[in-house]
């Protein structure tokens, strides 16, 4: 356990402050709110998903795969693969989960009040990554755990997949500049955060397109991928129409914030928060 602690808090350290450093030098857009404020707001956030993580599921989906793994359960504990193979297959299935969980998240209206928490953020940068409400944070352990036993995915291979979802979420929610040729070539690899920003329009059927967080594969194959915003990247809006008040930054407004209702989609009420 200390190991695992050690791992993933060295990997979420380098990440976010290779990310910081990046948005600092080359930025993509200019941020419309202090970093000061969302930062407190956004990290504090992430702190207490850490805390409550830890504290519900001390073993995690990690633990439950070496149970998994010691008791025969799961496809790939019962094939005789190479190893190499069963983690490549692992780190699919549980990464076509989480994609298949993100459209579950937008989809379902209960669901949709905990997920919105992270849309409701009106700028961009490598903290929205992170900002997810513990409700959600509770059931995604949840999801990942039941794919990894079913699954039979060992236990290095849901550490890794979970190390590198928590990297991939810092990366391509980063407010950085990536040359278009570039970005057009990862595109074919990895989710990038022009592709990914466009998931936080605040047009509605922008944020119903592009739900891959490590794979963009799952949005080729599912039809979900859209290439490029209508108004383009340096001038789309981010957030949500209801929530655009500043106390909606707040830490305690933001866990208050599924259990409100919400103005009309086509309203925009500055109250919401207050």
């Amino acid at each position: 356990m200390e190991f695992d602690t050690t791992v993933r808090l060295t990997a979420f350290l380098g990440v976010i402050g290779l990310m910081a450093s990046w948005e600092a030098l080359y930025p993509r857009r200019k941020l419309e709110i202090p970093r000061s404020t969302r930062w407190l707001a956004n990290l504090s956030m992430a702190a207490l998903n850490t805390l409550m993580v830890r504290t519900l599921f001390s073993s995690g989906a990690v633990g439950l795969a070496l149970v998994a793994a010691n008791q025969g359960w799961g496809l790939l504990n019962n094939l005789q693969w190479p190893f190499w193979v069963e983690g490549l297959l692992s780190l699919a299935a549980l990464d076509l989960a989480i994609y298949l969980q993100h459209i579950l998240f937008h989809k379902m209206p209960g669901l949709w009040r905990f997920h919105m928490v992270h849309h409701a953020d009106t700028d961009y940068d490598v903290t929205t990554g992170i900002r997810f409400h513990p409700v959600e944070m509770m059931l995604s352990m949840l999801i990942k755990s039941a794919t990894a036993m079913v699954v039979g995915a060992s236990p290095v291979s849901v550490l890794i997949f979970e190390i590198v979802l928590n990297a991939s979420s810092m990366f391509n929610h980063g407010n950085v500049r990536i040359p278009p040729s570039v970005d057009k070539m990862l595109r074919w690899f990895v989710v990038t955060p022009d592709m990914h920003r466009i998931h936080h329009s605040i047009l509605q059927q922008e944020a119903n397109q592009n739900f891959g967080f490590n794979l963009p594969w799952w949005d080729y194959l599912f039809g979900t991928y859209l290439a490029a915003p209508s108004y383009g990247q340096q001038h789309m809006i981010f957030g949500l129409n209801q929530f655009r008040s500043p106390a909606c930054l707040k830490l305690g407004n933001m866990l208050k914030l599924p259990f409100r209702q919400p103005a009309g989609k086509a309203t925009i009420s500055h109250q919401e928060c207050v």
